[in-house]
């Protein structure tokens, strides 16, 4: 069983799922989250400066967990904490991803849906799963059933969760944390308008209360 801490979830109740398409917006833009109290930030590997982006918020931006996502195998797992990401998330699950999470001791959430993975996932000793694409998968009913048969385990929905049913999700027993894009508009970004995502995060630190 995994004895990561995943005590970092407790720090905030939404992880913002970010797409780095400008290097440049990297750093301003976590200064912006974590001025509005989100401070778990998903630096995904969709685009090509995820893990450069990763080494500049950990350099740069004080108060800021910052972790990655979209990592489907082991090559960028090792990557990513080369990077410094302190935590890992994954879409889905693979027997090289437990390895390496377990070998490495870093907090790792492994997607699941069905009861199938989770049970897969809770076998390889994992008791926090990302739940993704939430929206289509059933959303808050499906974890709330959850609770049933797999009531030692939490989860952190992701796709299809926004400001207006966050709180669906959060005010399950099971679900520990919301991911979501909803925090990091791209106009916003493009336009550098931080005041404007650090309004949005503040908004975000306050669902769950």
């Amino acid at each position: 069983m995994s004895s990561a801490c995943y005590d970092f979830l407790d720090s905030a109740p939404v992880i913002p799922v970010i797409a780095i398409e400008n290097l440049a917006h990297a750093v301003p833009l976590a200064e912006a989250l974590v001025a509005g109290g989100i401070v778990n930030l998903e630096i995904t590997l969709r685009t090509e400066h995820g893990l450069d982006a990763i080494r500049l918020i950990n350099q740069q931006v004080a108060g800021a967990h910052v972790g990655v996502g979209t990592v489907c195998n082991a090559r960028e797992f090792d990557a990513a904490i080369d990077a410094g990401a302190q935590f890992v998330v994954s879409p889905g699950q693979s027997d090289a991803l437990f390895e390496r999470a377990l070998v490495t001791n870093i907090p790792f959430l492994p997607g699941a849906v069905t009861a199938t993975e989770v049970i897969a996932a809770k076998e390889a000793g994992f008791r926090i799963l990302k739940f993704f694409p939430a929206g289509t998968s059933g959303g808050a009913a499906a974890i709330k059933a959850f609770s049933g048969p797999f009531g030692d385990l939490q989860f952190v929905p992701t796709g299809g969760v926004n400001i207006h049913n966050a709180n669906d999700y959060l005010s399950l027993p099971n679900v520990r944390a919301v991911g979501g894009t909803w925090l990091t508009p791209s106009d916003a970004i493009n336009a550098e308008r931080w005041d404007d995502i650090t309004h949005i995060a503040r908004d975000a630190s306050q669902l769950g209360a």
